[in-house]
């Protein structure tokens, strides 16, 4: 059995640079190492029961999986050249402003050293010897003391904005490196993608007959519907795990919240407890050396006012007493890593059920294929089957996260997205997935390009709707 993904090509950065990009990219692929490799058991397990070596699909896997992973990173990089583009661009017009800016302070500030040079600069010691009015003197002086501030003021903004400047530069060149380093990858991609497309090409040509037998036995059929059924079943059971995960993490960090605030405010009545007993202590010895000099007699006590003396007692301050900030419970769960709570439902649970009759085709073509229709002598379909253009757009019907994305035996580059409420939508014999596990997508979303892969006999969608693990009629729900 195959691994989940394919080795990431290499992201160097070129002349051994390292850009911002390639470390971001490092560190997703860290963060979704965890998972791959939970669904990675989950698809061993499937599996584990079966042997790949009389079936003629399995054969095919790997470049499939290759040809899916290739234009996957190719539409990606697309997507970046465009974004990294428009970010120069940005780039170069703050520079050309910058630039402009940096000109007419130095100017400014040339204008200010050309104007006190040819003054002299005794003009404070003239002005303080000439016997002048002193008012006109005092006059004088403020003036130059507003020009020198205005000098100052001009001289540090021009600093700023020759260190922004700097900025700009290092970021433009950034920009420019990744710029470089996605067109090496695009050339590592469309190589890679085409040398897997002429091996899948010649292995389908000694296949082809193998393949077609293989595809209409009813035994094969039925094996494909329970691994189907089986893997749907522990994406449901990994999904409530992870959902209870990401229930005890946000648990968690409203726990350490509250600590904080509890704490931030144990602080405030602390810092305001000292200053109540300094301002008391003050006012004690205020009170006892006015008192003993004579320049004041005690007050005496009057029933009708609060002696402040009274807020005095044995030294301390009638405060609040200040308690300690509450700890996090005991039972409070350790942070979970991202792998945890990578499946956890993106859509709440409701949200799905309320768009029956509204969802729109995955994918544009002709239904060949209905839910309950036979086939063959095999089992009735789950699912619908669409015939389409090899490499059309296939559209995720509603907004959720992807729970799964690979190859399956029966299915080929298979995607599977899940709508929260225990609904999920499946779509298979792709050529290529688009997402990965763990990303979240909106209606609309493009998530797969259509294919054959997986031994299929023409170009198309098989797409199911299941809820509770059950496949249902889409016909209800889609607007075919």
């Amino acid at each position: 059995m195959l691994s989940l993904g394919a080795a990431p090509v290499s992201s160097a950065a070129p002349f051994g640079k390292t850009t911002e990009r390639s470390k971001q990219k490092a560190a997703a692929e860290a963060e979704r190492a965890g998972l791959q490799q939970k669904l990675s058991t989950l698809k061993k397990d499937i599996s584990k029961t079966e042997s790949a070596k009389d079936d003629a699909a399995d054969t095919l896997a790997e470049s499939e999986q290759a040809i899916s992973d290739a234009n996957r990173a190719l539409r990606d990089l697309q997507q970046e050249q465009g974004d990294t583009n428009v970010k120069l661009t940005q780039l170069s017009s703050e520079h050309d402003r910058l630039a402009a800016t940096v000109e007419q302070q130095k100017q400014q500030l040339s204008k200010l050293l050309r104007e006190q040079y040819v003054a002299g600069n005794e003009d404070r010691i003239k002005l303080l010897l000439s016997g002048d009015n002193p008012n006109r003197i005092n006059r004088e002086l403020q003036m130059l003391a507003y020009v020198s501030q205005a000098q100052a003021r001009l001289l540090e903004s021009l600093r700023s904005n020759l260190k922004a400047v700097e900025v700009n530069q290092e970021a433009a060149q950034n920009a420019k490196d990744e710029l470089e380093e996605i067109a090496q990858e695009q050339l590592q991609q469309k190589t890679k993608l085409e040398q897997e497309k002429g091996r899948r090409a010649a292995l389908l040509s000694t296949l082809s007959k193998k393949l077609v037998a293989q595809r209409k036995e009813a035994g094969n059929l039925e094996k494909d519907e329970q691994r189907m059924a089986g893997l749907v079943d522990k994406l449901n059971k990994l999904i409530a795990e992870q959902a209870a995960a990401a229930a005890a993490e946000k648990k968690r960090q409203e726990q350490l919240a509250a600590a904080r605030a509890a704490k931030a405010k144990a602080d405030a009545e602390a810092r305001a407890l000292a200053k109540a007993r300094a301002a008391a202590e003050a006012e004690r010895k205020r009170l006892a050396n006015n008192s003993k000099s004579g320049t004041i007699k005690p007050a005496q006590p009057n029933p009708a006012r609060p002696n402040p003396a009274d807020a005095i007692d044995a030294d301390e301050p009638k405060v609040a007493a200040v308690r300690p900030a509450p700890a996090p419970a005991e039972d409070t769960p350790p942070p979970a890593k991202a792998a945890d709570i990578a499946l956890a439902p993106a859509a709440p649970a409701g949200a799905f059920a309320a768009l029956k009759g509204q969802l729109r085709a995955p994918v544009s073509g002709k239904v060949a294929a209905k839910f309950g229709s036979k086939r063959g002598d095999g089992p009735s379909w789950k699912g619908v089957f669409i015939r389409t253009s090899e490499g059309a757009d296939v559209h995720s019907v509603a907004g959720g996260r992807v729970v799964f994305a690979d190859w399956l035996r029966g299915f080929g580059n298979l995607i599977i997205v899940d709508h929260g409420g225990q609904y999920m939508s499946i779509y298979g014999n792709n050529q290529s997935l688009l997402k990965r596990a763990g990303d979240i997508v909106k209606a609309g979303d493009a998530i797969a390009s259509a294919g054959n892969s997986g031994g299929n006999e023409e170009s198309g969608l098989y797409f199911e709707l299941r809820h509770q693990g059950a496949a249902f009629d889409p016909a209800g729900w889609v607007k075919f």
